[in-house]
């Protein structure tokens, strides 16, 4: 398969968050950021024992304003050790990922030292009852990615594996994220903020990640060292890898 790029960097959001968790003016202006956020209510999916994380898997529920079904996604990771992305491809061909995949898409996740492939399958749903940003409940949850599995999920252990793990499972989640758009060196760039529980249950632990795209590893790799260095001049740079996914199936 022929990824895409991603590259995820941390913002502190004790420096780049005002008092209401929003993203300061100043942040916004930087990147010509409006005012309005998108919100995106997201949650996953899993056994108690994180069978399916364990295997590689996320199946997600996400709701995002404005659009009136929920997406579905499917997503597998891949480790990529040092900067081997062609070893994680090749992985990745031998498990039965292929060009010929029609519906998934690859993509290489670039984090600040740490990057990840992953393959996702997305699809779109619907269910009667929810309104505005809801997600729907346990077991509404669990029809829809059960209805919608794709093959390569459901058999990846053995026949009906996905299936079966998704009848026991639970929510993960939800986390109301807010995502803000706006340009930087000719990138369109996001930056979400995700609210999530702290590690003492307790309370909200903020993460800020600075997001754009492109289909080049060059230029992925070009402006990933960029933005580092445009954000460790603003001061709002934080040294350390996004795991959002991770975050959310260990606090909840």
């Amino acid at each position: 398969m022929v990824p895409d790029y991603e590259v995820k960097l941390l913002l502190n959001p004790n420096v780049v968050l005002g008092s209401d968790f929003k993203l300061t003016s100043t942040v916004r202006s930087a990147f010509g950021m409006p005012e309005t956020v998108t919100k995106m209510n997201v949650q996953f999916l899993d056994t108690n024992a994180e069978d399916i994380y364990n295997n590689g898997w996320s199946p997600r529920i996400r709701k995002t304003e404005g659009e009136n079904d929920f997406e579905l996604s499917y997503k597998k990771r891949y480790a990529i050790t040092g900067n081997d992305i062609n070893g994680a491809l090749t992985l990745a061909n031998q498990e039965g990922f292929n060009s010929g995949d029609t519906g998934y898409e690859a993509q290489v996740e670039w984090g600040y030292q740490k990057k990840t492939l992953s393959i996702t399958r997305t699809k779109s749903g619907s269910k009667s009852g929810y309104s505005g940003m809801d997600l729907p409940n346990q077991a509404d949850s669990r029809s829809l990615l059960i209805n919608n599995a794709p093959d390569k999920f459901n058999n990846w252990v053995s026949s009906g594996w996905g299936t079966s793990k998704l009848s026991s499972s639970r929510i993960y989640g939800p986390v109301l994220a807010k995502r803000s758009v706006g340009t930087w060196s000719g990138q369109q760039l996001y930056i979400e903020v995700w609210p999530i529980r702290n590690a003492a249950g307790t309370g909200t632990e903020y993460v800020v990640e600075a997001s754009f795209k492109t289909t080049s590893q060059s230029t992925a790799s070009a402006k990933h060292d960029e933005l580092v260095t445009y954000l460790q001049g603003k001061g709002w740079f934080l040294a350390q890898d996004s795991l959002k996914t991770q975050l959310i199936m260990d606090r909840y």
